[in-house]
């Protein structure tokens, strides 16, 4: 039987593959651009934390140099807190230290120091003040890793039944403070208090 030339063994005219050819990559252009531009509607500070929600690591470090008080799980219970991790080799985490010392005025403010010289830790903590309640040396950032640190700083705000609330990567910043931190810790603070 011979076939027109316009029509394969498949049964398929040769003007519609073509076509067809043509949607195909068109259609996988248009997929690639909506992928693109949703991902360009995201905030990159914004990395979903599987640990919100959940309760804080168990953990327990040793004060940093100088410091009579470590970190461990078990103080961050009983109240709202923040757990900032900080390193005196990180740029950012100067820059942000005047914003924790304003929100060590509010709640107690836990230091987490992620992979740093315990010389250069306490330095930085005499040079600068220290405005943490506890501080623990993560001196081989085990414990950054079970936190989910993606680098420093990073800023974890906990509830009273110690659990993730809220994860902060990168510095806080005045309008970070003051229309995120501080309003959802003090609504926590007020659900601790009876929810008034």
């Amino acid at each position: 039987m011979i076939m027109p030339e316009s029509q394969s063994a498949s049964g398929i005219q040769a003007p519609e593959r073509r076509r067809f050819a043509i949607a195909i990559p068109l259609l996988v252009f248009i997929a690639l651009v909506v992928l693109l531009a949703i991902g360009l509607t995201r905030n990159p500070r914004e990395v979903p934390s599987p640990l919100v929600g959940r309760a804080v690591p168990q953990f327990a470090l040793p004060p940093v140099l100088g410091r009579t008080l470590g970190l461990s799980d078990k103080d961050l219970k009983g109240e709202v807190s923040v757990v900032n991790v900080f390193a005196s080799w990180c740029v950012p985490c100067r820059q942000e230290h005047p914003l924790i010392q304003r929100l060590a005025r509010e709640v107690p403010v836990h230091g987490l120091n992620y992979k740093d010289r315990p010389e250069d830790a306490a330095r930085w903590l005499d040079e600068l003040g220290d405005p943490y309640t506890r501080t623990g040396a993560d001196l081989d950032g085990r414990v950054g890793i079970d936190w989910g640190v993606y680098g420093v700083p990073e800023t974890f705000v906990i509830d009273r039944d110690g659990r993730i609330a809220y994860k902060q990567i990168g510095p806080i910043t005045p309008r970070i403070l003051d229309e995120k931190l501080l309003p959802l810790i003090r609504s926590l603070q007020r659900q601790k208090d009876g929810g008034q």
